[in-house]
């Protein structure tokens, strides 16, 4: 009996696969969805906002996200890559976005510091790291460092959702790396 008991207890609390939750909201299933927003927001705001530079139109399209994302769940196709699927709206409708709007502004440092704080899988030494990217990056070499560090994508991954070559993303994130390196040895 003690064993049932706790063995109902870890199903309630162990988190479910990001295709079993969209399997879920594609039935209907809110709870469901407000459990892959806790999840995932992180990196789909991250990502949102390596692209847009902009606070609130990165908030924006944090919600059309998950929006789009309930609209389109029965469309998904499980195919092992889920994460990259939900980045790929989030890239469609950041773009859409800037083509609206017009505009990429600069992100204060202190916005980016703002997300890194809110970010519980970033270490204090993540956040150092992030913050010298984002002084000594260019644009694409952030987004690939986000992509990969914050978002936990695989290279191939950030390839397919930034339309670049692999070997292009793995020489980009490996000069990133050197960079962010040159920049702490500088800092020290």
């Amino acid at each position: 009996m003690i064993g049932t008991t706790s063995t109902k207890q870890n199903v309630k609390t162990a988190k479910l696969p990001i295709e079993k939750h969209i399997a879920q909201i594609a039935a209907g299933d809110k709870n469901s969805l407000a459990e892959l927003y806790g999840e995932t927001k992180t990196a789909v705001y991250g990502f949102a906002l390596s692209i847009l530079k902009n606070v609130s139109d990165a908030e924006d399209v944090l919600q059309d996200t998950y929006l789009k994302l309930w609209s389109s769940a029965e469309s998904y196709s499980p195919m092992g890559k889920p994460m990259a699927w939900i980045l790929t709206i989030t890239k469609n409708l950041a773009t859409s976005r800037l083509r609206e709007r017009g505009k990429s502004a600069d992100i204060p440092e202190d916005e980016w510091l703002l997300f890194q704080a809110d970010s519980p899988s970033v270490s204090s030494d993540d956040r150092i790291v992030l913050s010298a990217a984002m002084k000594t990056l260019t644009e694409e070499e952030r987004q690939i460092v986000m992509l990969y560090a914050v978002s936990g994508l695989k290279h191939k991954e950030i390839a397919d959702l930034m339309s670049l070559p692999l070997s292009t993303v793995l020489s980009k994130y490996s000069r990133s790396l050197k960079k962010l390196k040159n920049t702490l040895k500088e800092g020290k």
